[in-house]
């Protein structure tokens, strides 16, 4: 096959009857957001601003109940958390008052993690120093950022300023 080639060597480093395709297919529908890359939904210039998000944060209060979930613009609801389930409800004296918002904050911030969603989007506007300010500031020390990263535009040729690409990492 290669008579210049030590038979011996090659097969340590190549496979000459590979059956893989050179065609890629992404099996992961969040990578390119994950990337920076996807196109983020922006809806017409006559509708309400707020829809520009790939996940968003909703906060949804009853008489009974708390449920905080997370929402794709395509797939719809990705994680949610009650303070009625079972497990969370045992450990709460009320599961309306301040310390269920508390909790609730932090198991859902652990859910979002644990499902690799770092970022979402927050229209809340909390009242300073209720429940849910509460509830917002146990995600952020759960490590959630409640502000989604813009979508990475190519720079032009003529633009002074080249953002860093968010697909390659820099060591420093």
């Amino acid at each position: 096959m290669f008579p210049f080639v030590d038979k011996s060597i090659v097969p340590k480093f190549v496979r000459f009857n590979c059956t893989a395709s050179g065609i890629f297919v992404n099996r992961n529908p969040r990578n390119l957001e994950r990337m920076r890359i996807a196109r983020k939904p922006d809806g017409y210039h006559l509708e309400k601003p707020g829809r520009k998000f790939w996940h968003k944060l909703l906060l949804t209060t009853t008489n009974r109940t708390v449920k905080a979930e997370v929402v794709h613009f395509v797939n719809g609801p990705v994680i949610d958390a009650k303070t009625s389930e079972k497990a969370l409800r045992n450990q709460l004296y009320s599961i309306t008052d301040t310390s269920a918002y508390m909790n609730l904050g932090r198991v859902f911030a652990q859910r979002c993690l644990e499902c690799g969603i770092m970022e979402m989007y927050c229209d809340i506007e909390p009242v300073k120093g209720g429940k849910v300010e509460k509830f917002l500031d146990e995600v952020v020390k759960g490590g959630i950022k409640l502000q989604e990263m813009e979508v990475y535009k190519k720079p032009e040729p003529w633009d002074m300023l080249r953002p860093e690409k968010p697909w390659e990492v820099t060591e420093e």
